[in-house]
């Protein structure tokens, strides 16, 4: 059985101009591409998966060694609040995050506004002006803290 050649099969047609509607502009190139762009079936899919691919940090459990050293700064700290100075700290800290197992840790360098025994917090200025009321404190847990280095 023999096919038949395309050519023959248009040839009445094969040389005339591409037809272009009377009351429509010509679409561009760039526009007809969109026509063929990926449909996003499944919305919030994409944000699901960055999610799921952000990288956490698990939250460094202290030897009794380093606890103990932890202290001990908390201590001179706390002496150093009590005769009326505010020593500059820098602290490592764990932030756990808001959207699934563990967090980050972060670094911040501040001069100390109290340290909070009841509540096992240390807080921190939140702007270089001690005196200033109106920037809210850092507050860090203690239980979340890493290290504290005093800044001379």
């Amino acid at each position: 059985m023999k096919e038949d050649n395309p050519i023959d099969k248009y040839s009445a047609i094969i040389h005339l101009p591409h037809h272009q509607a009377a009351g429509r502009k010509h679409m561009s190139l760039y526009d007809r591409a969109a026509q063929f762009a990926p449909f996003a079936a499944l919305t919030g899919y994409d944000d699901m998966v960055k999610e799921t691919a952000r990288l956490t940090d698990r939250k460094v459990d202290l030897s009794e060694y380093e606890i103990d050293i932890l202290n001990q700064r908390l201590a001179e700290i706390s002496y150093a609040l009590q005769q009326g100075e505010h020593p500059a700290v820098t602290v490592t800290f764990f932030v756990p995050d808001s959207l699934k197992e563990g967090g980050s840790y972060e670094t911040v360098t501040a001069k100390v506004r109290r340290v909070d025994p009841i509540e096992q917090k240390l807080m921190l200025f939140g702007s270089d002006v001690t005196d200033d009321k109106r920037v809210p404190p850092i507050v860090i847990p203690i239980e979340d803290v890493l290290s504290i280095e005093k800044d001379e």
